[in-house]
């Protein structure tokens, strides 16, 4: 008899991978609350299930998809990103140690502040746009920032840190949508939640194994399926979809604060 656990990490993983895939975010986000709505999962529980599982590499078969359409990640984006994002991750996974209102509030918080950089990015061209450029001239030290930003999220949120990676780069620094999204998914390769996931788990904070099982297998085919339809869309429409994917995730997990 199949597992219900391995059923519903199955399901979970599936809505997680599409919603990485399509919106080039890392899964954690999706991964912390469907955790809590399939799994029934306390929140401590589901952001150590979710860095645990983001150490492996499902993101691979999405990033496929994005390099067929002529996306790129530039290498020095990427390890820029990287030395920021281990330095936030230790810090957050530290500071996590607080009761579970004020996790809840505080992902409300964050996804709050995300979702409003995006909302008053709309409409504004996208420096790759703009110059003509498949790589806009970015500083090192504003990816380091937005690393580090993403970082302090995983370690804190248990949430992989993707979504404030496409967010940084597309709303802080102008990246074209798409290009934005493959280098969030390329960075989730880098297995930086292990410092995170490691303190998560030494506590015992994640679910079973069955889950974990179906939950990985989930997130392959999510993201596939994700990615396939995001280079099917525009980029105006792709961030109003993201805009509406961070505002009901801010919304339901007010209602849990709440609750």
């Amino acid at each position: 008899m199949i597992s219900l656990d391995l059923l519903a990490g199955a399901g979970l993983g599936l809505a997680s991978g599409i919603s990485s895939g399509l919106l080039g975010v890392s899964p954690g986000g999706g991964l912390v609350v469907f955790a809590v709505l399939l799994l029934g999962a306390e929140q401590h529980v589901a952001q150590g299930t979710s860095l645990i599982a983001q150490v492996t590499p499902t993101s691979l078969s999405g990033i496929k998809r994005y390099r067929d359409n002529g996306s790129r990640s530039p290498l020095r984006w990427i390890a820029w990103l990287a030395a920021g994002f281990l330095l936030g991750s230790v810090a957050g996974g530290y500071a996590a140690g607080v009761s579970e209102t004020v996790l809840r509030w505080a992902y409300v918080l964050y996804l709050l502040a995300l979702d409003a950089m995006l909302i008053l990015r709309s409409g504004k061209d996208d420096a790759g746009d703009a110059s003509g450029e498949s790589e806009p001239a970015l500083p090192w030290s504003s990816l380091l920032i937005v690393g580090a930003i993403a970082g302090v999220s995983s370690g804190f949120l248990g949430i992989g840190g993707g979504l404030a990676i496409t967010v940084g780069l597309v709303a802080g620094l102008k990246v074209p949508q798409h290009q934005a999204q493959l280098v969030s998914l390329v960075f989730s390769l880098i297995p930086t939640t292990i410092p995170a996931a490691w303190i998560y788990w030494s506590k015992g904070l994640a679910a079973s194994w069955p889950a974990l099982i179906g939950i990985l297998a989930g997130l392959w085919i999510g993201t596939d399926l994700g990615a396939r339809a995001a280079n099917q869309i525009s980029k105006t429409l792709l961030r109003k979809i993201l805009i509406t994917f961070v505002s009901g995730m801010t919304l339901y997990m007010a209602s849990k604060a709440i609750g």
